[in-house]
């Protein structure tokens, strides 16, 4: 569970104010990535950046055209 106490506050002002203190040096940044790998974040974002274009290398051109059509029904809502 993580600690309640280290999140960014919601209140706007208080926001303002932390990005001022930041910026000043007067406090740190209490966030941190240290539960995640840096490895496989590294392969993770890789295989996100060639997965479509290999996806559509792998396709007919017939069945990149329905995909898109799935696509545009879905965003569209007919």
């Amino acid at each position: 569970m993580p600690d309640r106490s280290r999140k960014r506050p919601r209140d706007p002002n208080q926001v303002g104010k932390l990005i001022v203190d930041l910026a000043t040096g007067e406090v740190e940044s209490t966030l941190d990535d240290s539960g995640k790998d840096p490895a496989a974040v590294a392969l993770g974002r890789k295989g996100g950046l060639k997965g479509g274009k290999a996806r559509a290398a792998s396709m007919t051109a017939e069945q990149r055209s329905e995909a898109a059509r799935r696509a545009a029904r879905k965003r569209w809502g007919s």
